[in-house]
């Protein structure tokens, strides 16, 4: 009896695995079921709106842009004027753009305007000022803004920028060497970034000629120095000033004022735009817009295409070294500076420039 219960027990054991396997096989042998976890939907993609894509996004961005731009360009006056005067009120660039013996005396305590840092001005940095801020006195009918922008390749806008009464220059282009037709070489007033004196010249800590050499190109413009930005640009920017009064040179350097840079940051910022700091280029466009009547620009495009044809671009008309993106944001100032072209306050040059220029 006892044998007869155990051979049914394993029996019944032996039924229930082998109705467990059969189960199992029917449901992995069943293609209608699925095998893995049900997926989420896949997301719809979102439509790129920077303008980046590999080949279509940097050609959306130029003919985004190139609507907003007009060729037929003719100046606003009461709109100049209200812009103008809008500027002022923020900046007073014609008393506050440079430092001076005037504004600027002995014991003055400098404030940097790219980091927390203030400096006492002595006797001696007291000496390196300019006597008198250089455009109290004088305002242009005309000037010439000129950035490096590889779009002024084969443009000849030479003749036209050399045409301006009052021609500015950001951060020592060359303008030798076949440039000429494109460029110009009037100047007025020339920029230098400290970091060129530090990479190019050695910090002007050696040989000094070179540099002075250099800057012959200019005759004598006023070589503007942000010598009171950050603290390593002080001392290269004395060097600079020394080396020219040893040498000679007609070159006037001057210091851009740390005051008249917060302003100009505040203005713009109170303008819709955002950036860790403003580029060299919106820098001088906005100083010419206080000391000129009427105000063009040259050199100014971010893109590495051309807006007509959309041929590739370097970035300088003479390298393809690149800007810091982190820092400046180039793009956002081109549109706020097609806005005032649109305005007919200022007049922003792009394509070639006519033969005889009027």
């Amino acid at each position: 009896m006892r044998g007869t219960r155990e051979l049914l027990l394993r029996t019944l054991l032996v039924l229930i695995f082998l109705s467990s396997l059969c189960i199992w096989y029917m449901w992995c042998s069943d293609s209608s079921v699925p095998h893995s976890l049900p997926q989420p939907a896949a997301a719809k993609p979102v439509p790129d709106s920077s303008g980046t894509c590999k080949n279509c996004g940097t050609e959306l961005t130029i003919d985004q842009e190139m609507k907003l731009y007009n060729s037929q360009w003719k100046k606003e006056g009461s709109n100049f004027s209200k812009f103008r005067s809008q500027l002022t009120s923020w900046c007073h660039g014609i008393t506050k753009a440079i430092i001076t013996q005037s504004n600027t005396p002995v014991g003055t305590k400098v404030e940097f305007d790219g980091e927390k840092k203030k400096l006492q001005v002595t006797p001696k940095l007291f000496s390196t000022f300019i006597k008198d801020q250089p455009f109290e006195i004088v305002t242009w009918e005309t000037c010439a803004v000129v950035g490096n922008g590889g779009i002024l390749v084969n443009s000849s806008c030479g003749e036209e920028i050399d045409s301006a009464q009052f021609v500015i220059r950001c951060n020592l282009p060359p303008l030798d060497s076949g440039y000429e037709k494109d460029v110009g070489n009037k100047t007025g007033l020339v920029t230098a970034n400290p970091s060129i004196l530090l990479e190019k010249f050695e910090g002007l800590m050696e040989r000094r000629r070179p540099f002075v050499e250099s800057l012959s190109i200019y005759g004598d413009s006023f070589l503007l120095l942000p010598a009171f930005s950050y603290g390593p640009n002080t001392q290269v920017s004395l060097y600079a000033v020394y080396t020219l009064q040893d040498f000679q040179s007609p070159v006037r350097p001057v210091f851009l004022n740390p005051e008249y840079l917060r302003r100009l940051a505040g203005f713009w910022q109170d303008q819709g735009l955002h950036a860790m700091r403003l580029s060299t280029g919106l820098i001088m466009a906005s100083l010419a817009l206080e000391l000129c009547t009427n105000v063009h620009l040259y050199g100014f495009w971010p893109f590495p295409q051309h807006p007509h044809g959309h041929h590739p671009l370097t970035n300088h008309y003479y390298d393809d070294r690149q800007s810091n993106k982190k820092v400046h944001a180039m793009p956002a100032e081109f549109r706020h500076l097609l806005h005032l072209h649109g305005q007919g306050v200022v007049k922003v040059h792009l394509g070639t420039c006519a033969s005889n220029p009027t």
